[in-house]
């Protein structure tokens, strides 16, 4: 019956309509529910600061005294095509008509919180202060979680349920992401009349990227040019070049020093040539890594273990909430919550383990030990 009753919460959820930017209808939905189940919401005034479509909120679940507050983190918008999501059951899992995203990235996560509660209040369960924080703008940059005053969350750790592949893989390592924005100028000139003139920015460039280390760095890094565009006509020398880099590494230092070497030969070119650089490095995640004997790890692994399940420490290539949650002085993990094929339309989540994510959950409630933050 209560399996029963999760499908039906989150075919409900998926079909309220929560593309980045446009979350406002499916956060007044949500509101609604945690209110209908006896929390109280703490909601922030971040939307016009960010520009999305709705703000981020707490829902507070009173605990006894004695016992460790957590907290669960899931986020409300998703990415397109999810606009007229049509859910079905089909051989043993929930999945779209295939014209569109699924959305259990992450309204899976938002369900497994809803009938969690319900759980927890029908079998009364004795537990802590438990908060489930529900981010906007995840999708576009963690643009939500950036945002959030932390002061609203009570409780020092937490899960977030927004990770891949069947329960019991938990993201222990993810890492450092800086965005390069690049701008060098030359000087115009007729390319057949006089080239000399010219300084060509895409020989500058051709230059400094001829030095760079790019692709697979080491075991920990990595870099990309994936964007360039430039030049006016096949006859003219090209005054000006813009290409957009990324830089990832598990190790921040590493990452720090992968940029600064590109911006280094980078300037060495255009002070050779006599052009003008413009060179913007924007952080976009901080990586974080958690040692497997970290009581958050040991807890989480005596939970699966108990329904079951052997944990899977992973490192991931991206970042999620938990990044943006660690860096603000949270010790948080990304868990694995069942959904397959996630920002496809092949998206689907097996019903057996979106079953299990929530016994999961409940068991992280259930034996909530009492123990100190520290990474």
């Amino acid at each position: 019956m209560s399996t029963s009753r999760l499908l039906q919460e989150f075919m409900e959820l998926v079909q309220i309509d929560s593309v980045s930017y446009a979350e406002g209808a499916f956060q007044h939905a949500l509101i609604h529910r945690f209110q209908a189940l006896g929390l109280t919401i703490i909601e922030d005034d971040t939307k016009g600061q960010t520009g999305l479509g709705a703000n981020n909120f707490v829902a507070r679940l009173k605990g006894v005294e004695g016992i460790e507050p957590i907290f669960f983190s899931s986020h409300m918008d998703t990415v397109s095509p999810g606009q007229g999501i049509l859910p079905r059951e089909r051989d043993g899992r929930i999945e779209s008509d295939q014209t569109t995203i699924l959305a259990a990235d992450d309204k899976a996560g938002i369900a497994i919180m809803l009938e969690l509660i319900k759980r927890i209040q029908e079998q009364h369960i004795q537990h802590g202060p438990i908060e489930f924080i529900l981010t906007a703008g995840e999708e576009v940059g963690l643009l939500g979680a950036k945002a959030v005053d932390m002061s609203m969350l009570e409780a020092t750790y937490g899960y977030v349920l927004d990770n891949g592949g069947p329960v019991g893989g938990i993201i222990t390592t993810s890492p450092s992401m800086y965005r390069l924005d690049v701008k060098v100028i030359g000087r115009a000139a007729h390319a057949g009349l006089e080239p000399e003139k010219g300084i060509s920015a895409i020989e500058v460039v051709a230059q400094a990227i001829s030095q760079m280390k790019l692709g697979r760095i080491d075991h920990e890094t990595t870099a990309n040019i994936g964007q360039i565009q430039g030049g006016t006509a096949m006859n003219v020398v090209m005054e000006q070049l813009e290409f957009v880099a990324e830089v990832r590494s598990f190790d921040h230092h590493k990452c720090l020093e992968q940029v600064k070497m590109m911006e280094t030969l980078l300037n060495e070119e255009v002070t050779k040539y006599g052009a003008k650089l413009d060179f913007q490095a924007t952080p976009l995640i901080t990586g974080y890594h958690f040692e497997e004997t970290h009581p958050l790890l040991v807890h989480a692994k005596t939970c699966l273990e108990s329904i079951g399940r052997d944990a899977r420490f992973e490192r991931s290539g991206g970042g999620t909430d938990a990044n943006v949650f660690n860096e603000k002085g949270k010790d948080v993990v990304n868990v694995s919550i069942g959904y397959e094929e996630i920002h496809t339309v092949n998206e689907y989540i097996p019903i057996e383990e979106f079953e299990q994510a929530v016994n999961f959950a409940l068991e992280l409630v259930r034996q909530m030990p009492s123990f100190p933050s520290s990474k």
